[in-house]
């Protein structure tokens, strides 16, 4: 069975990469009918947060990613991290490593000064024939990895192909600090192979540390998964995606008024095409996806298609839900959403001319706050010329049926008894009953509200 993981460190907010490659993760195993494990790397005691773990795990629900498994945190599975290092320290692929932290920076800086690739220099390695330094006193010893010296460690990527690492480029890694913590990519490996993790795939800044990790997992006797590493995501400017794009956290799309259907969409598509193909849902996608159509090169992210999905899928979304959405937005600005009018039905009239749900609790406040419309607003269109025709609409309005075809009749008739054009009078209604200078149709805004509330607005005039 194919088995699949997320594992996030929980030392920041869940990005937009984090994101694809949980969802490109968690889309192989459903389109496998496997099982997608939720893993929180929180090895990093000093950096790592409550508040962290919580924020992916809001990102992955608002996304709709759910986990067959987990989320299993590595500080609870520490016993078992110490206990495999202690068989390797029996089998011999592990030893204890008494170079100080002090001594490593020296010999660090003399490798640099002689041009070499600054590199633990297996001091500590036991070998045939070798007599090693007395333990100093005092000193507790970190865990490391004997880690081979001769051939290749060497995988065939999913996504970029073959990949070949001289044994001799790699020093001993240290898979347990001198406290007795075992280190972050010690624990992914045992992690994997205990959790039957069959294709690990995640960001390609993760390169480095797969051939450690495979030679970890031959020296353990496990099997090895299959790896997929993604290409970095780019962003509008061409340059590395960061905080100054705005990529901090993906609950900030909520919060921006994305819906999470829409960002999934996008995010499915970088890096992964299924021909010309734009717009699908997410059970489509897991239908299509397959890890051989991710390509090798980076990603760029496009804030203005990301805006245009979120459009279409605005327009296609259920107005009960939309209404819902709305309303916690207007709640949250202290804005009461009263029985009349309708907000149901303001959604419905105005969410083709929204491109985010912020933008259509911004349409729909206006029906349900105090309004005060602009000054400039208010000369530009109330002139001696319209007001006579307003007062003739406001005369008739108690008496005409409240709908939007006798609405637009009456002020066809009112503009007509004073020689004007339609607008004459649409837009003077427009500005007193919305604050804006575009609305849909009119008579169809007018319909929305309560007859008193119409009545009551549009007496702005007389009051100056």
């Amino acid at each position: 069975m194919i088995r699949t993981r997320f594992a996030p460190s929980p030392t920041g907010f869940l990005h937009i990469g984090g994101a694809r490659t949980a969802l490109f993760a968690w889309a192989y195993a459903r389109h496998h009918a496997g099982r997608f494990i939720l893993r929180i790397e929180d090895t990093d005691l000093v950096r790592s947060t409550p508040e962290a773990v919580q924020a992916i795990l809001d990102g992955m629900r608002w996304l709709g990613l759910t986990h067959d498994e987990g989320p299993f945190y590595q500080t609870q599975r520490m016993s078992r991290y110490r206990a495999v290092i202690e068989e390797m320290l029996l089998t011999g692929s592990a030893y204890p490593c008494y170079m100080t932290p002090a001594e490593l920076d020296r010999l660090r800086e003399e490798q640099r000064a002689a041009g070499l690739k600054p590199r633990y220099d297996g001091r500590w390695r036991p070998e045939p024939g070798k007599t090693l330094p007395t333990p100093p006193v005092g000193v507790q010893p970190v865990i490391r990895f004997r880690n081979p010296t001769d051939g290749v460690v060497a995988w065939d990527d999913i996504v970029k192909g073959r990949v070949e690492i001289a044994n001799d480029e790699l020093d001993d890694l240290v898979i347990a600090r001198a406290d007795g913590t075992p280190t972050y990519n010690f624990c992914v490996v045992v992690d994997d192979w205990e959790m039957g993790i069959t294709h690990v795939i995640r960001g390609d800044d993760h390169v480095n540390n797969t051939p450690r990790q495979i030679n970890i997992l031959q020296a353990l006797g496990a099997q090895l998964p299959r790896y997929a590493h993604l290409s970095m995501i780019l962003g509008d400017d061409g340059q590395k995606l960061s905080k100054r794009h705005g990529a901090v956290s993906v609950m900030q799309y909520d919060d921006e008024g994305y819906l999470p259907e829409a960002v999934l969409n996008y995010l499915a598509r970088l890096g992964w095409s299924h021909g010309d193909d734009e717009i699908f849902s997410m059970p489509q996608f897991c239908e299509w996806f397959d890890l051989d159509h991710i390509t090798p090169s980076a990603a760029q992210f496009n804030t203005e298609k990301l805006n245009w999905l979120n459009a279409h899928y605005l327009k296609r979304t259920e107005t009960a839900r939309l209404a819902d959405l709305v309303q916690s937005r207007l709640q949250a600005r202290g804005v009461t959403v009263a029985a009349a009018p309708s907000l149901a039905a303001i959604i419905d009239l105005y969410k083709e001319r929204a491109a985010n749900l912020n933008e259509l609790a911004d349409l729909a406040e206006v029906f349900y706050i105090e309004l005060h419309p602009k000054a400039e607003l208010l000369a530009k269109y109330l002139t001696p010329e319209t007001l006579p025709a307003l007062a003739d609409f406001i005369d008739h309005l108690p008496a005409v049926a409240w709908e939007a075809a006798a609405i637009s009749a009456l002020i066809k008739a009112s503009v007509a008894r004073h020689g004007l054009k339609m607008p004459k009078l649409a837009m003077p209604l427009r500005v007193l009953l919305t604050g804006l200078e575009q609305t849909p149709s009119v008579d169809a805004v007018v319909a929305l509200f309560p007859r008193e509330m119409v009545l009551k607005r549009l007496a702005w005039p007389a009051k100056t």
